[in-house]
């Protein structure tokens, strides 16, 4: 079995609504991007834990990915092994994270 790699998120993108949808689909949503993440923000993943700060909605969308890097597994749609672009679920603003060993 393969030892457990060390992880790097690093945020991408924080979507605004707009950047989304022309007319927003629900009365009353969001206005700005995600308050929790800046773009260029990094964290890594040493235990396999949520690293700290981290939204745990969006920890909970990306997590199969984190493992599947942690121990060494690939997506073989990208050319790049040991990385994943992967998002959270937030419909209005989503935040876009690359995924990678380090």
């Amino acid at each position: 079995m393969s030892k457990p790699r060390r992880v790097k998120i690093t945020v991408l993108k924080c979507m605004r609504p707009e950047e989304v949808f022309k007319e927003p689909p629900v009365k009353g949503g969001p206005k700005e991007p995600c308050p929790v993440f800046k773009e260029g923000q990094v964290f890594y993943v040493e235990d396999g834990s949520m690293p700290e700060g981290f939204c745990t909605w969006a920890w909970n969308d990306i997590y199969k990915v984190v493992l599947t890097l942690r121990f060494n597994g690939d997506f073989p749609w990208y050319e790049e092994r040991g990385v994943m672009i992967c998002c959270c679920t937030d419909g209005l603003r989503p935040v876009i994270f690359r995924v990678e060993r380090a």
